[in-house]
């Protein structure tokens, strides 16, 4: 099994104005995540949902001034971005960057090479990523277009969980991955998910341990297909109500008034 473990976890954002000075957006962040769990953190805009999953992955524009977050006892903190990447974490993007001449093919054996240690053997590798994509219904002349160039908001999803299937992390941060889909994106996404949950990944001793996974989200749709164990409530950088699956129905009927009154008060 493996734990991914945030504590007390405060995060500022620098300004564009590099004068200006940073705004505090994560404001003591206690989530813990296991393997085979989903849990589904949901909020209004601006709460600090995307700034959780950005931090947990490294990016340079967001500074951890509190707390911790481990891997199964490791530092994350003390990793960089690469090294949080090998160590079994993967950020599925809200906006997935455009990547011009490389292809498609070459970008997914290259990042298999750096998280697996090794180059996969290139007739497991063909097979392995044509039966990937036959099932997240990819058109195979996609894998020698340019990363993202041209793709359209869909197409770019379906991508990135082709990526989560094919480099099989640990934990899966997905942040809004079904915006800006369609009805039919969103059931091969979210299959895609739920397939990558349930194959997960292999240990040091060739056992096969499920995925987990942390899914950002402002609508309960995405969650009809893949179930949650967890729902969090994110106010003002901080989770402020946690639950089942039933208190997503709650805040698709109420909305997140009641919360964020709450966290205005505290």
């Amino acid at each position: 099994m493996a734990t991914l473990e945030i504590r007390d976890l405060h995060v500022n954002v620098a300004q564009t104005d590099t004068d200006a000075e940073p705004i505090t957006i994560l404001k003591g962040v206690d989530l813990t995540i296991e393997s085979g769990s989903t849990h589904a953190i949901m909020g209004p805009n601006g709460s600090g949902k995307s700034t959780l999953s950005y931090a947990i992955a490294g990016h340079p524009k967001y500074e951890v001034t509190q707390g911790s977050i481990t891997l199964d006892g490791e530092d994350v903190l003390e990793m960089t971005v690469d090294e949080r990447a090998r160590a079994g974490l993967f950020l599925a993007m809200q906006y997935p960057v455009e990547v011009p001449g490389v292809s498609m093919s070459n970008f997914l054996r290259t990042a298999a090479t750096a998280v697996r240690g090794e180059a996969p053997k290139l007739r497991h590798w063909v097979k392995e990523t044509k039966q990937a994509m036959v099932e997240l219904e990819i058109d195979p002349a996609f894998s020698e277009r340019s990363v993202n160039e041209g793709f359209s908001g869909g197409e770019k999803k379906r991508h990135e969980i082709l990526q989560l299937g094919l480099l099989r992390p640990k934990f899966a941060i997905l942040d809004e991955t079904d915006s800006g889909l369609d009805v039919d994106a969103l059931r091969v996404v979210s299959a895609g998910v739920n397939t990558y949950r349930e194959r997960g990944w292999t240990d040091a001793t060739g056992a096969t341990i499920p995925g987990g996974v942390l899914l950002i989200t402002h609508y309960t749709r995405i969650l009809r297909y893949i179930a949650p164990d967890y729902v969090h409530v994110f106010v003002d950088g901080r989770i402020v109500e946690s639950g089942g699956p039933e208190l997503a129905d709650e805040l698709e009927t109420n909305g997140y008034v009641k919360f964020t009154g709450a966290a205005t008060s505290a």
